[in-house]
């Protein structure tokens, strides 16, 4: 009776194991660390090439800042970093050391999942409760701001309420605004003409989908931040689910990935619930964790587990 029913169990315990390995997004990033092997000699030196990152500032506590960290964007004129706070609703600057300098309190907003610097003083902040972009002017005095009469757009593409825009990124180079939605679908999401339509009078937008091109889609579970890289033009995409970076050609073709995983990248912990990702003009990583964890990694062509790849 036990051998009768020894291979139906093993069955369906491989199946159960490989939906798992799928919806987890484990398989998605082991296919992606097999390719890294055939991207190596085109990407190391033109890309952000994540093998070579190691951390160097690890799950440091943002003090005057207890819980709910999400959003993270790096402003070239400021010199720091901005993260969106979604209960109670607020933005924090935060210097790239991980201190605290202000925490801005935001009327009007429900659930700021998202942040990225645009131009000048201009943000353009992701609400994911109503699915609404709104652009905020954030100056040296700013100490409160109110998306009352701020210019917004307001999207319906069917997400469950805590299932939305949990990413924001502009793109420099393409003057895009790239949306990342987290889950159910999983999907990146393009908009363009949001320049010419705040400048002036009508509405010209497009909106895309940009997905990767390989066979196994997006390699993780769910997304929970994205950034564009202006210096490479490529995307990295963070997964708090799968716990990895991957890094994306602008045609979808995959070029590095990076495990948050303790033993990579010279972590010693795993990085728990990783929510918000941003990139520095020098090319320096960094990420918040919620509640209130930062991490940044600096690019180290000498880093150990990249000799493997």
């Amino acid at each position: 009776m036990i051998r009768r029913w020894l291979l139906p169990a093993l069955a369906l315990g491989l199946v159960a194991a490989a939906l798992w390995l799928w919806v987890s997004g484990l398989f998605g990033l082991g296919v992606h660390l097999w390719a890294m092997r055939d991207t190596r000699a085109e990407w190391q030196d033109r890309g952000l090439w994540l093998p070579f990152y190691q951390v160097t500032v690890e799950a440091r506590p943002i003090e005057g800042l207890r819980d709910n960290v999400s959003g993270l964007t790096f402003s070239p004129v400021t010199g720091t970093l901005f993260a969106a706070i979604n209960r109670p609703p607020a933005l924090a600057e935060i210097s790239t050391e991980g201190r605290l300098i202000r925490v801005i309190p935001l009327d009007g907003a429900k659930d700021p999942e998202g942040i990225t610097h645009v131009a000048g003083q201009t943000f353009v902040v992701a609400d994911e409760g109503d699915q609404r972009l709104a652009w905020v002017q954030i100056g040296p005095e700013t100490r409160r701001l109110s998306l009352q009469g701020a210019p917004q757009l307001t999207f319906g593409f069917g997400a469950f309420a805590n299932m939305g825009f949990e990413g924001v990124s502009w793109d420099q180079t393409r003057d895009q605004l790239l949306v990342a939605q987290e889950m159910w679908p999983i999907r990146v999401l393009v908009i363009e003409g949001l320049t010419q339509t705040m400048a002036g009078p009508g509405l010209n937008l497009t909106a895309r989908e940009w997905r990767p091109n390989e066979r196994t889609g997006h390699f993780a579970a769910d997304l929970s931040s994205l950034s564009a890289h202006d210096a490479t033009g490529n995307l990295v995409l963070l997964s708090d689910l799968t716990s990895a970076l991957v890094e994306y050609a602008p045609d979808g073709a995959m070029v590095s990935a990076l495990p948050l995983w303790s033993g990579w990248a010279g972590l010693t912990e795993d990085v728990p619930q990783a929510e918000g990702l941003a990139i520095d003009p020098g090319g320096d990583l960094y990420l918040v964790s919620e509640p209130n964890l930062f991490y940044r990694f600096t690019r180290n062509p000498k880093a150990g587990w990249a000799e493997g790849t």
